[in-house]
């Protein structure tokens, strides 16, 4: 298949003019100048009036919620198998909206891992998954009704090999407390400065990496000192935090579709405890993430979708969000394409290149004018999944 007539978002986060890409066995065979391809012969997608990009990915969802006002009890209410259908569709969905790669980061017993390996399989189509099993908290941590809950050096340990030994493609450590669980509050440090150093630790010795739920400052510290490669969220990054993330090249994973859902919806069911904590937080998110941005932190998209209005296939609307706080539409995508497969290890991901998968995404327009373009899936052309095009294939 030949995809040729308009543009091509490149790898150096600039628009490719008249440039063609051909797909074959599922991989892209090459990219170059429209005219290059004359006389093609085989099947051909007419690009015209719009860009090809990567397909997107998504660093932090939550496959097991569906975005409900209150996720928790409706997912306590339903049984292993329905819970593992639910994932499913969840990731379908995403498919179908643009996410052609998501990291699950805190799923339900493992449920999570039979979808992403069905997927993988090719049993069913969905969005590459990359997966992080239990979420590892301290006792009455964020997170405790699904996590695997551990305290002392000892325990995190052993709550890491834990997860490895279940099949986990990277691992998740509490470093705070979080704004969906009661009584804890974001701003808080929960595991200390030894155990999230000896988690991350046990998981890079077993070439796992690890993301960090990290929002208030100290934890965040406690986190980046300790080697993690993300810290999801960063409500409360201070100019300390930014400049050891930068010095160990850490990534920030922004995650301002979770806020921002909920206080847009908070009059419709949404716990209070949570609106409040959202509403606490929400400005010092966005100059945490103003500041990472100033110093040349790198950024890794993901939305938390699956938490409360926080919807599974409105994953690209997080790039609007993150142009509106002062990135550039650019950098935005590099978020959501370049920078998410070096985070989640997936090297032929992320790229229109040669050599890389046929996962992309046609969008109407220049998302480079108009971030809408690739941010709004009603502006979608087509996602392609390794070379067959989804979005007729999932209902």
């Amino acid at each position: 298949m030949l995809l040729s007539g308009g543009d091509v978002f490149d790898p150096s986060g600039k628009i490719l003019p008249k440039h063609a890409v051909l797909i074959e066995d599922g991989k892209i065979k090459a990219v170059g100048p429209k005219a290059q391809f004359e006389g093609f012969a085989g099947t051909l997608f007419d690009t015209s009036g719009c860009t090809v990009l990567p397909g997107l990915i998504d660093c932090h969802v939550h496959l097991v919620y569906g975005g409900e006002a209150n996720p928790r009890p409706v997912m306590d209410g339903l049984s292993a198998g329905a819970i593992t259908l639910k994932a499913l569709r969840n990731a379908q969905v995403s498919l179908r909206g643009g996410i052609t790669a998501v990291r699950d980061c805190g799923g339900k017993d493992y449920l999570e891992f039979a979808v992403r390996d069905s997927i993988q399989r090719g049993t069913f189509a969905g969005p590459t998954v990359r997966a992080v099993g239990r979420m590892i908290c301290m006792t009455g941590g964020h997170g405790n009704h699904i996590a695997r809950v551990a305290d002392g050096v000892e325990d995190v340990v052993r709550a890491v090999r834990e997860q490895i030994h279940a099949g986990c493609d990277q691992i998740k450590i509490m470093a705070t407390g979080g704004v969906m669980t009661p009584g804890v509050n974001p701003e808080d440090a929960h595991y200390t400065a030894e155990e999230m150093a000896a988690g991350i630790a046990e998981g890079k010795r077993f070439h796992r990496k690890a993301a960090s739920h990290a929002q208030g400052a100290e934890g965040i510290l406690n986190a980046v000192r300790g080697g993690v490669a993300s810290i999801e969220h960063g409500f409360f990054m201070t100019d300390e935090c930014v400049a050891e993330m930068l010095k160990r090249n850490t990534m920030l994973v922004p995650t301002l579709a979770a806020v921002n859902n909920i206080l847009t919806n908070a009059n419709n069911g949404v716990p209070a405890y949570v609106v409040e904590k959202a509403s606490r937080t929400a400005e010092h998110h966005r100059d945490s993430i103003r500041l990472f941005h100033k110093a040349g932190g790198k950024f890794a998209m993901g939305t938390d979708a699956g938490t409360p209005y926080n919807l599974h296939g409105e994953n690209a609307v997080e790039l609007e969000y993150m142009v509106e706080v002062g990135i550039s539409a650019a950098e935005s995508i590099l978020a959501a394409t370049v920078n998410a497969a070096e985070l989640l290890e997936l090297p032929k991901h992320g790229r229109v290149q040669a050599g890389c998968e046929a996962d992309l995404l046609v969008v109407q327009g220049n998302p480079l004018t108009d971030i809408t373009a690739v941010a709004r899936s009603k502006h979608h052309k087509a996602v392609f999944k390794k070379g067959r095009q989804i979005t007729e294939l999932v209902a």
